[in-house]
């Protein structure tokens, strides 16, 4: 059983790695994911021209195909990796006329005279590039989450065969890859050793169908890394491992050695692609990011920290254990924007990865591509009147804290969870948070201030410390949350106090 010793598998990989003609050194280019789950948005065209072009930013990846964000990054020079929702996954397995009009109407007419170029790594000069002007399309946001059960799995591959076909039809295939993102979840290990590590059992035959799919067609394997996440799940890791910081415990893998949790993580796909006969298959970070807000450890100052040593990391140039100075191709950063409409089933720090705030403000410095400048934030932003809802201390206000839990429910206030902005800073005033947040949402409906009687609106900013109160942003519609599950509701209610 010797070739079954973990330190043996970790030395075979690295020979496999540094014998591989892949193993040369590949220069990371990083881009930024900007997702618009947002009641209140930016215009499109306000963050192309106030945020990606002063800061230079030179690659997107989108979560969808949306046709005003498309068309403000026409003739930006901005490369973009165009997504297609988990919803769509059905249809596009079942139909490859639905794939082909997808294909159609999402990239066809941006190709090439758009101006539009998605993935084009010609955009970055001095790097390696791998073909002119191509394309990726990200089939799928985390299909095969453990918390997604197997709602999505049947339609994965069948979904990415259809839109692979669509683009022969167009013509495109040589010039667009397929890619589908996955979290950390689509592999597991009895430890944190990265050569225990293997895809999910109960996706061993989708998963190999997916492998070879993307071997076929020279595609990377696309990851998506939550450190904060996986801190919250690990005892026997300190933060500063997740942190990069030189004086966080190592991680010992037979003759591997670990230093920070981002090549534990990377070296741990490595191994199960290995593991399944993929062992030599590109990888990109489709998003890796800290969170600022909604959780103990999820602070700008914390996320500052967490991106300057990734950058460091990159950088050096050394890669991962078992990929020596072989680094990672593409990076994108989570993400550009807060969005306050983000699903939170899974933690409600979810809607604060921000780089910039919802209205384009850098909440901590990073090299998104400005170099050593500040990062520029976005100008001439259209506000709502100075106007917020509080609580009206001349009522009695014995029964407010249920209108503050049916107002959080139509409304963001996950800054009030334990460890949040505005956790510590009390009773009524946690329920003026509350009631803000819905008024802000609906656009300052004077009606939406009433809480039956208990709502006041004032001119003078009720923020306290750190805790922001908001101001939406004008010309957006408000958005309610539609079918917000109640069960969701009560797992966030569950952490918010609103008590004497």
């Amino acid at each position: 059983m010797l070739f079954g010793r973990p330190e043996v598998i970790s030395f075979l990989l690295l020979l496999a790695a540094l014998e591989s003609p892949a193993a040369r050194w590949r220069a990371s280019a990083v881009g930024v994911n900007w997702g618009t789950s947002s009641s209140h948005p930016l215009p499109s065209a306000t963050v192309v021209s106030g945020l990606l072009r002063p800061n230079n930013v030179t690659s997107v990846k989108l979560f969808d195909a949306d046709a005003a964000v498309l068309d403000s990054l026409a003739g930006s020079g901005i490369s973009v990796m165009v997504g297609i929702p988990n919803d769509m996954l059905a249809l596009l397995n079942s139909s490859k006329k639905a794939a082909t009009s997808w294909v159609h109407d999402n990239v066809t007419r941006y190709f090439p005279g758009g101006g539009v170029r998605i993935d084009d790594m010609s955009n970055f000069p001095g790097l390696r590039i791998r073909a002119a002007e191509e394309w990726y399309i990200a089939v799928g946001d985390e299909p095969f989450l453990l918390s997604h059960g197997h709602r999505f799995d049947p339609f994965v591959v069948g979904a990415v065969v259809n839109i692979q076909l669509a683009l022969a039809t167009a013509k495109l295939a040589d010039r667009v890859k397929v890619v589908v993102p996955c979290s950390s979840d689509v592999y597991q290990s009895n430890s944190s050793l990265p050569s225990l590590a293997h895809f999910r059992s109960d996706l061993n035959r989708t998963m190999s169908l997916l492998l070879s799919f993307l071997s076929k067609h020279q595609s990377p394997f696309v990851l998506d890394i939550d450190p904060l996440l996986s801190l919250q799940q690990s005892a026997n890791l300190s933060i500063d491992y997740f942190l990069f910081r030189s004086l966080a415990r190592h991680l010992t893998d037979g003759p591997m050695r670990y230093t920070n949790f981002f090549d534990s993580t990377v070296d741990s796909v490595v191994t199960s692609l290995t593991k399944a006969g993929f062992g030599d298959m590109d990888i990109i970070i489709g998003r890796v990011g800290w969170p600022t807000d909604g959780s103990p450890n999820a602070t700008s100052n914390t996320a500052q920290i967490f991106m300057l040593g990734l950058a460091a990391h990159l950088k050096s140039k050394i890669g991962t254990p078992l990929r020596p100075m072989r680094a990672i191709e593409q990076i994108y950063i989570f993400s550009l924007l807060d969005e306050d409409e983000r699903d939170i089933s899974e933690e409600n720090y979810a809607r604060h990865f921000g780089v910039f705030t919802v209205d384009g403000q850098a909440k901590y410095g990073v090299d998104l591509g400005q170099g050593t400048k500040k990062l520029a934030n976005a100008r001439d932003v259209d506000y709502l009147s100075p106007r917020w809802c509080v609580a009206n201390n001349n009522k009695d206000l014995s029964n407010a804290s249920a209108s503050a839990l049916s107002a959080c429910a139509d409304a963001d206030c996950t800054a009030l969870s334990s460890g949040g902005s505005c956790s510590g800073i009390g009773w009524p005033a946690n329920v003026s948070y509350a009631f803000n947040s819905y008024y802000q949402q609906h656009d300052q409906g004077a009606d939406r201030c009433d809480f039956d009687g208990l709502g006041l609106i004032t001119t003078v900013d009720p923020s306290v410390g750190d805790c922001m109160f908001s101001i939406a942003l004008r010309d957006s519609s408000s958005i309610s949350i539609p079918g917000w599950p109640a069960l969701l509701w009560s797992a966030l209610a569950s952490v918010l106090v609103f008590a004497w």
